[in-house]
């Protein structure tokens, strides 16, 4: 037992030193111990470590009471010194297997929370190239909004003068109508006036041309 012990003890160092570092077997490593925490390896390992808990409670036990017959004896004989000696290495070991399964499960949390942490630090990035990028094109799309906000502006302004000047043509038109309808409504009644005076002349030579046939009619009877 002490030697499958020390193998897996000495095992459970190079797990960890191959972790430590940056290689290839660490992604070998990392990948099996993936595919060891799936399925029944998480039984197996419980149990594994359950027997070996309960074998080091047992040895420690052992050890308690090749002390307490020491005390109570004075002395300890050489097959208890033996016994007490190899009960205090294989819970060393025991001991020692379990510190270091302990380590290397954690070392793997830790890792595979480092690589998904990673994995989420590149995706945030990417996803912050993006929106930098829409940023970018959302500024320019602004700029080129005020541009034709400006433009327009500008075109408002010059069609607010045209209007403007639209509409003193308009008056001054309109201004100018009202003249030459007034003065058309004087030339009327200048023209009735003289068509009146034109008419009484009429008359009046009328008159007269009636009274000249008049006093010819006379002479000649």
């Amino acid at each position: 037992m002490q030697h499958l012990l020390f193998a897996v003890v000495l095992s459970e160092v190079a797990v960890i030193l191959a972790l430590s570092f940056k290689t290839p077997i660490r992604k070998l490593l990392i990948m099996s111990l993936d595919r060891a925490k799936r399925g029944r390896g998480p039984v197996v390992v419980q149990t594994v470590s359950a027997t070996v808990c309960v074998v080091l409670v047992a040895s420690v036990y052992s050890m308690m009471k090749i002390q307490k017959r020491w005390i109570e004896e004075g002395a300890m004989n050489p097959t208890d010194e033996v016994i007490m000696s190899k009960h205090l290495l294989e819970s060393t070991l025991m001991g020692g297997f379990l510190f270091l399964g302990l380590m290397i499960d954690r070392l793997h949390h830790y890792m595979r929370e480092l690589r998904m942490r990673r994995k989420t630090m590149e995706v945030i990035k990417k996803e912050g190239s993006v929106l930098e990028g829409e940023k970018a094109r959302a500024s320019d799309e602004v700029k080129s909004l005020k541009q034709e906000i400006t433009s327009l502006q500008e075109r408002q302004k010059q069609l607010v003068s045209e209007i403007e000047a639209r509409t003193k043509e308009i008056r001054t038109e309109e201004t100018s109508g009202i003249a030459l309808q007034k003065q058309s409504e004087g030339f009327l009644i200048e023209f009735n006036r003289l068509s009146e005076e034109n008419q009484d002349l009429r008359n009046q030579l009328h008159t007269v041309d009636s009274r000249i046939s008049r006093s010819s009619i006379k002479k000649n009877t």
